[in-house]
Formats: structure tokens, sequence, C-alpha cells
């Protein structure tokens, strides 16, 4: 008889803010992926992958939808079926993880040349932006736009649904198709009151992850019409994503559905009390705090990020970069640590720049003679 099971302790994701696909399996999804049903998915003879599409299909209001091993894969998939022969151009925000986070996918697969944009306002693509940017008509010169691509959230940043209304009807308009990189759709969904299918109403493809801060361990989802889905399973077997046993994957991604998705308010309520305790130590955020991500300013807030890095290990909290992912597994203690690594690598910061001390060869610091001149 085997001795596995599942593991009680707590997730080592609970102090780890690097991001929130740091998050990991729960006891219930370990235990639905022990009883996953077994069929060969290859030939579309799961049944718990058959019913994981359809939910996602219900929940976006499309037609149908496709597991996949990952975003990435689900965003290029997404992309490459409103593609065909080249000449063609994907316009997107310069930021926006399908150009500049997937490993030259769009050139590779799809032949595509991006048109990144920098929003006017600094924060999300508008209308304008778009209007200015796409390429229409059929001069030899150009690479005609044929794909808008719009990240919802990028950086944790809700778009206003009129403005992805907009964005949609002109696109429409001009024969153009329009994809959502949603992997963090679920984020916008429960910040901002709107359930999914409002959202996916105005795309033509919708790309979900469920291994970021739903917590499941692999993979993600395409949903669209029944033909793009057909073309796009074709494409995910010629990409390796051909999985036989795909319920011991889909089995976990229901569970996170109902079990973790629901707890996605909570994380967005800790983290604007984050920023708010953060801004009484002049710390402030890059962009608005709308969902689980706040970005350091850390020029606006004079902190030196190597400087915090230090800090957080000492103070046990894992930070890769400005970005502060929070998710269901972080802890209200890790937090309280994270908050104050931030305030010594903001003490110490201000401590540095006024010359009242001296950062010693060993990683440490140390007072100096002008420091005692104050005290």
């Amino acid at each position: 008889m085997s001795n596995l099971k599942a593991p009680s302790s707590p997730s080592p994701a609970t102090n780890d803010f690097r991001s929130d696909t740091f998050t990991t399996p729960t006891p219930t999804m370990l235990a639905a992926m022990v009883n996953a049903s077994f069929g060969d998915d290859v030939y579309q003879e799961d049944r718990i992958t058959t019913e994981f599409q359809r939910e996602i299909a219900r929940l976006t209001g499309m037609e149908d939808a496709l597991f996949m091993l990952s975003g990435t894969m689900g965003n290029q998939i997404g992309v490459r079926v409103h593609l065909n022969q080249p000449p063609h151009s994907v316009l997107c925000d310069y930021r926006a993880h399908v150009y500049a986070e997937e490993g030259s996918g769009l050139a590779v697969l799809s032949q595509a040349m991006v048109t990144p944009v920098h929003p006017a306002n600094g924060i999300y693509l508008t209308l304008d932006d778009v209007k200015k940017w796409t390429v229409l008509g059929d001069d030899v010169h150009t690479a005609p736009t044929k794909v808008i691509s719009l990240e919802v959230t990028l950086g944790g940043v809700i778009t206003p649904m009129e403005e992805i209304q907009k964005i949609s009807e002109f696109a429409h308009a001009h024969g153009v198709k329009v994809h959502c990189d949603g992997a963090r759709l679920w984020n916008a969904s429960a910040a901002s009151g709107h359930s999914v299918s409002e959202y996916c109403q105005y795309f033509d493809t919708v790309s979900m992850c469920v291994s970021k801060g739903l917590s499941a361990p692999v993979g993600g989802v395409l949903a669209s019409t029944y033909s793009n889905i057909k073309r796009a399973r074709w494409l995910r077997k010629q990409q390796g994503g051909g999985i036989r046993q795909a319920g011991v994957l889909t089995a976990p991604a229901l569970v996170a559905l109902q079990e973790i998705w629901p707890t996605m308010k909570d994380t967005h309520e800790k983290t604007k009390k984050l920023e708010k305790d953060l801004a009484a130590l002049g710390v402030v955020p890059q962009i608005p705090v709308d969902t689980n991500f706040y970005f350091i300013d850390a020029k606006r807030s004079h902190l030196d990020m190597g400087i915090l890095l230090e800090q957080c290990g000492k103070f046990n909290v894992k930070l890769m970069d400005e970005r502060i992912s929070l998710h269901h597994q972080i802890s209200d203690e890790a937090i309280e640590s994270l908050k104050a690594a931030i305030a010594a690598a903001v003490q110490i910061t201000k401590a540095l720049s006024s010359g009242y001390v001296s950062k010693a060869t060993s990683g440490g610091y140390y007072i100096t003679s002008k420091m005692n001149e104050y005290s």
C-alpha cells in the first residue's frame, strides 16, 4: 500500500512575493489528482478534461475551450489561429507578455511582425492608441494589423470595460481580430465585479492561466469558437501539447475555480492595505494598485532596491524586483515581515544618502563619524 498522502504543512509560497506563479497545489487539488479520470485526451476521451473545458466555455460565454500546458502556449496558439499567410502584424502593449516574455513566439510560430505600443496614459491601451498604431490597407511596404492583443490584467491594472469595448468595435469594423491574454482575467473579474463572460464578449480568443493565482500545478486554457478550437487542438498537438491522461492536470484546475477564485477579493484587499501601509513609509507605486500587484517606484520612493533585497533576505521574505505579488497563500506574518524589510531599507537608503552610514565590505552597515556628530 502507498504511504503517499496530501501534505498538511503550509505551502512553501507563504513568504514568496516574487510572483503568483509560486503558488502550490492545495491538499484538495492533490486529492483530485489522485482520483482523476484516466481517459486519453488526444482522442477527447477524458471525462474530467471535457468537464473542465465545458465549464470554461460556460464561464466565458464562448462556444468551446481547450486545456493548454501553459499560458504561453494558450497565447501563442490563440493569436496564431487568426493568422494565415504573412505579411501580417500583431498590435499590443510594449510590456505585453505575449510579446516581451514568450521567447519571440510571435515571430517564430506565427511569422508575425509586432507593433509594440506605449500607451499615452502610461497605464493601459486606449482606442486612441490603437487607432494611431493600427496598420490598415494593402500598402506593400507594410505588415497589416490582423490581431490586437490586450492583456487583462497588465501589471495588475484593470483596463476599463468601456475601453475594451471601443477597441473591440474598432478592430472588428476593420476585420481585425482581438485576442485577450487573460492570464489574470480571474483577478480582473474578482476586482471589477464584471463576470468573465462580460469581458470575453469583446474578444475572439481568450487565454487564461490556472497555475498562477489559482495555484493549480500546470496549465491554462483557451476559449473561442468551435472552429478556432478545432484548429487550436491541431496546433497544440503540433507543439507537443497533445496530452494523454490530461485528467490529472485538469482535475486540480477544476478545484481551483471552486476553491481559490473566490478568495481573490481577499487577496486584493490585502494588497490595497499594503499600499496604504507603504504610503506611510513614503513608498509609492509605479502604476495603480487594482488587484494583487504592487510595483515599487524605487526612484520616487528614494529606495535602493539592492538594499531592499538584502533586507528581504534578513526578514525571510522572497522578492525578486520592484514587483510585489500577493496571492492566497501569502501569510499575514509574511506581509508584516515584508513591511519591516521595506521600512529598514527606506531607513538605510536615507541614511546612506545623507552620509550617516556607510556600507561595510561584509554587506552590513556601520555608523560614520558624521552620524555621531548629529546623534
